[in-house]
């Protein structure tokens, strides 16, 4: 995995020498000192993992409720607190099947480019799934909350109050907007509308915003008696008309205290002047394709239509303007509140930057009134400068980097923001977004960057995903999709990734096996089955071992498993040690090219089960059965020689046998020629002997001749 080396210049990932001033993170542990001890270490991504530990006096000394130790997490990394752990470990799993058939989809379409297909149909359809794969994610990362949405059943309410968004899913909205709606692009000022509307309270800070200007109001206006009188009212009103929340405007235009019954009569001038606002309002023309229902506004496809309404409305707003009836307005406050609200519609600047609180605010209020047709990132970033100077944004928001960044057409800067603020799931999974229509940005990320070690920086981001993913117990198992699609690296970091996971639980180790199946890495599969085995074997399960040797077809293991057994048999029908042993040499199997030993231990389990029926006093049937089971022993080029005479000094009654002779002549020469040879072979240095009686083998040579006599008078 990349890695931090002394030098900055030689570095995986790039860093500074420059030790900066120390930041304190406090810890709440709640424990009482003494502390016998401090562990901290590595936790999932950019965390530490700080473990309290104390004396055992002092933990038995303690309450109750106190326990001998706790392990904290500390988070060093820069936003995304709003997201908790079970919130990014859903979204990691969730995106994980949208990511692997982005690149399914990928693979395909570049094998079918270097085909006769064209490079034009093939960035159409790629941008096609791109867009889909976009939505899916921003799905995952949750629904947009609409600020400006007003709730009918409470004519109280000007802002739904549901969940908040994250800014996750702004930022990503927002780098869709610029990088893969292609739609989009033609009503890109109305697109930011209604983003600001969704994510506008994300950009409450130390500064207020819009959003924070109407839940102030909606707060108090249960306690209002006069409305109208109040200053706020008219300021969050002029405020929602120049980021184009219409709805909320003519929603607190209609509660006015002219619209009561008992007051329609004294004051018919100014309910009609707060109507005509009202309307002019609700019929404001907008350059989009349309709008959710019961959204007031005009939607005009096209740039003439629009033009030519939008010249009509501001004449409506002119004369409007010119009228007579503001002087009968008695009413200063909603006199002034309504021309105000005029001045904005109208796209006065002064107006426009007093109604607004953030830079992109009053960005977005030029689009709306002032240039409608901006559409170019030169000119949106002309823009956003100027704004930024009459407002000057506050260190800790979020937005201005990645703003600026997707502006410029920086890469390096949005992925460096995304990064800085986000973390690598969003550097991993936005870079998708990047490359969907920049064949600028497409280049940059997947060239091979030698100081990288040949990598490109989109498969760097991808390897430092799956590290992250992987310093984690419940999140490893997705690790693999991540690493699979690096083509330089990823299958050899995968390839360390499983061996490192803990053979002993079955858990681990079948979804192990599952990705080797899926990755089709049969070798890795093999040596994982064959480290379980030994694992198994040396940790006394046995039976458990020769399974995972058997999965492996691991024979040279399986030959000196067999080794090991031939020291427990071989002594006597009655030893229990065989009786121990006799469950796993039936799990070695029966075939002998498994092991060349296995055949042996096997026609030895049959014999010696035959031998115990035949001294149970079971009929001379079983006693035949021995004897060719011991024939078989005797004449199999597997039965080692140092079993010869226990095989035979255990079939001593059935040598012997009272009734009938249970060996012809052929047979009884054969064990007579090995017992000749075992003979021989005693006097060779180096024999092993079985510890058996010294007079076994005069014993087995009077049963095998007095054998050979009645065989042969039969």
């Amino acid at each position: 995995m990349p890695s931090l080396v002394s030098d900055p210049g030689e570095s995986l990932v790039p860093f500074s020498p420059q030790v900066g001033d120390p930041v304190v993170y406090p810890l709440h542990h709640g424990l009482k000192p003494p502390f016998a001890r401090l562990s901290i270490s590595w936790s999932r991504g950019n965390s530490l993992r700080v473990a309290f530990f104390k004396t055992p006096a002092a933990a038995s000394a303690s309450s109750d409720d106190e326990t001998g130790g706790k392990v904290l997490e500390v988070k060093l990394a820069e936003g995304g607190g709003e997201i908790d752990e079970a919130q990014r470990r859903r979204i990691a799993y969730e995106s994980v099947p949208v990511f692997a058939h982005l690149q399914m989809r990928r693979n395909s379409a570049d094998s079918l480019s270097r085909m006769s297909y064209g490079s034009s149909s093939y960035r159409a359809e790629w941008w096609q799934h791109v867009m889909e794969y976009s939505k899916h994610i921003s799905s995952i990362l949750g629904a947009p909350k609409t600020s400006s949405s007003s709730v009918v059943e409470d004519p109280k309410t000007v802002v739904k109050l549901e969940e908040e968004p994250t800014c996750l899913k702004a930022a990503w909205d927002l780098m869709e907007i610029f990088y893969v709606d292609k739609q989009a692009r033609a009503w890109l000022p109305e697109r930011l509308v209604d983003w600001l509307a969704d994510y506008d309270g994300l950009l409450s800070g130390p500064d207020s915003t819009i959003h924070s200007k109407l839940l102030s109001l909606q707060k108090e206006l249960v306690n209002l008696q006069v409305i109208e009188d109040e200053l706020k009212y008219w300021e969050a009103m002029s405020s929602a008309l120049a980021v184009g929340w219409l709805d909320i405007v003519v929603k607190l235009l209609r509660l006015h205290g002219s619209y009561k019954l008992d007051q329609l009569g004294n004051r018919e001038t100014e309910n009609g002047l707060v109507e005509a606002v009202a309307v002019l309002v609700s019929t404001m023309p907008r350059m989009r394709p349309g709008l959710a229902a019961q959204k007031p506004g005009r939607c005009y496809g096209t740039k003439p239509d629009f033009f030519k309404a939008w010249e009509k409305w501001r004449g409506q707003m002119a004369k409007l303007d010119c009228s007579a009836f503001w002087v009968q307005c008695g009413h200063r406050p909603t006199r002034e509140g309504l021309r105000n609200l005029l001045q904005v519609m109208l796209g006065n600047t002064s107006s426009l930057a007093s109604a607004t609180c953030h830079w992109l605010e009053l960005c977005i209020s030029h689009f709306l009134y002032v240039r409608h047709f901006t559409t170019s990132l030169e000119a949106i970033h002309s823009l956003a400068q100027k704004c930024m100077q009459l407002k000057p944004p506050s260190d800790s928001q979020w937005l201005t980097g990645l703003m600026f960044g997707i502006l410029e057409e920086n890469t390096e800067v949005v992925l460096a923001e995304c990064s800085r603020v986000f973390g690598p799931w969003m550097v991993t999974h936005a870079i998708e977004l990047l490359t969907a229509d920049n064949v600028q940005a497409d280049f940059l990320l997947h060239e091979e960057r030698y100081n990288l070690g040949g990598i490109s920086i989109e498969e760097l981001h991808r390897i430092v995903y799956a590290q992250v993913l992987s310093s984690h117990a419940l999140t490893w198992p997705i690790a693999p999709v991540y690493l699979a699609s690096c083509p330089k690296q990823g299958f050899g970091l995968l390839e360390i990734l499983l061996y490192r996971q803990p053979v002993q639980h079955d858990k681990t180790l079948l979804k192990n096996l599952e990705i080797c199946r899926l990755y089709e890495l049969d070798n890795i599969s093999s040596c994982l089955k064959k480290i379980t085995g030994m694992h198994h074997w040396k940790h006394g399960k046995k039976g458990s071992g020769v399974f995972w040797l058997q999965q492996a077809q691991d024979d040279v293991r399986l030959n000196r498993i067999a080794q090991q057994l031939f020291e427990f048999v071989g002594k006597s029908v009655s030893d229990d040690s065989f009786k121990q042993w006799e469950g796993l040499i039936e799990l070695l199997g029966s075939e002998a090219s498994t092991a060349g030993g296995l055949e042996f231990l096997h026609k030895y389990k049959d014999f010696k089960k035959s031998l115990q029926k035949v001294q149970d006093g079971k009929a001379s049937d079983a006693a035949r059965q021995a004897i060719e089971y011991l024939i078989q022993l005797m004449k199999s080029p597997s039965t080692p020689e140092r079993f010869w005479l226990p095989l035979l000094h255990d079939s001593l009654n059935l040598l012997n046998w009272r009734e009938r002779p249970l060996m012809n002549v052929s047979e009884t020469n054969l064990l007579l020629s090995k017992l000749q040879e075992l003979s021989l072979a005693r006097l060779r240095p180096g024999f092993c002997d079985s510890h058996l009686p010294p007079q076994a083998l005069s014993s087995v040579r009077l049963a095998l001749a007095t054998n050979l006599g009645r065989a042969i008078l039969e």
